[in-house]
């Protein structure tokens, strides 16, 4: 039995090689030059803004996880696009219609997110939940 792909099998398996002995190399490399104390930036607040190391009765502000929210919907939606717009001219006229029955869903989405005050920073400051 003769295999036809063997070309292209054994570039994969270089190319899964390569991937491993650069990850490899990098992380030896990392473990060698990085620092082996604690320093205050390290163990500061990370992204949010909150102390990682406080009480669970603190308040959060509710805003941080509709901004999130929000992003997460429009981040779907580049996912979506990006093939769609790869095999456009495959999918015909319902593929098409498909897509922009979707965009127009999610501009509904931001239209309501706008008009409602979501995406406005400075209306929800003072609006906390606690857990």
């Amino acid at each position: 039995m003769k295999f036809y792909y063997t070309k292209e099998y054994n570039l994969l398996l270089g190319y899964i090689l390569f991937v491993f002995l650069l990850a490899s190399v990098l992380y030896s490399l990392n473990k060698l030059v990085k620092q082996k104390e604690f320093d205050l930036e390290k163990l500061s607040s990370y992204e949010c803004g909150f102390d990682p190391y406080s009480s669970l009765g603190h308040s959060f502000d509710l805003h941080f996880y509709i901004i999130a929210l929000s992003f997460l919907i429009f981040d779907l939606e580049i996912i979506f696009l990006y093939p769609w717009s790869v095999i456009l001219s495959e999918i015909g006229s319902q593929g098409f219609f498909t897509m922009v029955y979707f965009l127009y869903t999610l501009t509904i989405v931001f239209a309501y997110e706008w008009k409602t005050g979501s995406l406005d920073w400075n209306l929800h400051m003072g609006k906390t939940v606690t857990q």
